[in-house]
């Protein structure tokens, strides 16, 4: 496959960046999108020419490192999947590729493709754990659940933190990364003692940060690789009314 890249490069957070075009020939079909970046690199730095930078890591779809928006679309658009496991035989040879980083004021570009995402951290800094101040950690098997609670409370814990979410929000709300760490823990047993203090703290760190308030468009379920249902969001809401109305403040 032969390909025309319009990648964003950018200095650094201060400076202007701009969409510069490489052509990327020779890509194989089985290769995954960030392999085909790598194979790029190779040869800017074979031209003596600056790399692109992106973020990645475990390239398996499980850390939630990798954050490209592909021809607008966080994650590239194929339902239930990372940049890390896209493949190129989802594109045409001959086609034009639109590569840019998460668009979204609490998370500025530092450099290329590489956003600051630490406003996530600090979210879960704020709540998003379950505080055992002495002695180790309980045995879980010890504290029974019931089926249906456990199965949505894994539901809501398989969100990766990626920030497509917010990337794709016309927002920029993080609305559906918080609640599905907030529902996750108010699901559980272990989660309960601090269930009014979790969803107040997270919520209010998360205004904090910048991010914008939902409206209920969709387009964060649509594009979360881990397809985190927007039912989470309901949830959060309802957490967080309770908590405000027991005085959590």
């Amino acid at each position: 496959m032969n390909l025309t890249l319009r990648i964003w490069r950018q200095k650094s957070a201060q400076d202007a960046g701009r969409l510069v075009q490489y052509d990327a020939s020779d890509v194989s079909p089985d290769m995954s999108f960030l392999e085909m970046l790598d194979v790029l690199n190779e040869r800017l730095i074979a031209r003596g020419e600056d790399p692109v930078a992106f973020d990645s890591d475990c390239r398996e779809g499980i850390c939630g490192t990798c954050s490209l928006v592909i021809d607008g679309i966080a994650h590239g658009g194929l339902r239930g999947t990372t940049v890390c496991q896209l493949h190129m035989r989802h594109f045409r040879d001959g086609q034009t590729i639109t590569i840019e980083p998460w668009r979204a004021k609490p998370f500025p570009v530092l450099r290329d493709l590489v956003t600051d995402r630490r406003a996530f951290d600090r979210i879960i800094s704020a709540g998003g754990f379950v505080s055992v101040n002495t002695g180790g950690a309980p045995d879980g098997n010890v504290l029974p659940i019931g089926k249906e609670k456990s199965e949505l409370a894994m539901d809501a814990a398989a969100c990766i933190g990626c920030g497509a979410c917010v990337a794709a929000c016309k927002n920029a709300s993080a609305m559906l990364f918080v609640s599905a760490k907030v529902s996750h823990l108010a699901l559980l047993p272990q989660g309960e003692p601090e269930r009014e203090q979790r969803v107040t703290a997270m919520v209010r760190t998360m205004d904090a940060e910048g991010f914008g308030n939902c409206t209920v468009t969709g387009s964060c379920e649509a594009v979360c690789p881990k397809e985190i249902s927007l039912d989470f969001i309901a949830k959060m809401n309802r957490e967080y009314g309770a908590a405000i109305l027991k005085g959590s403040h």
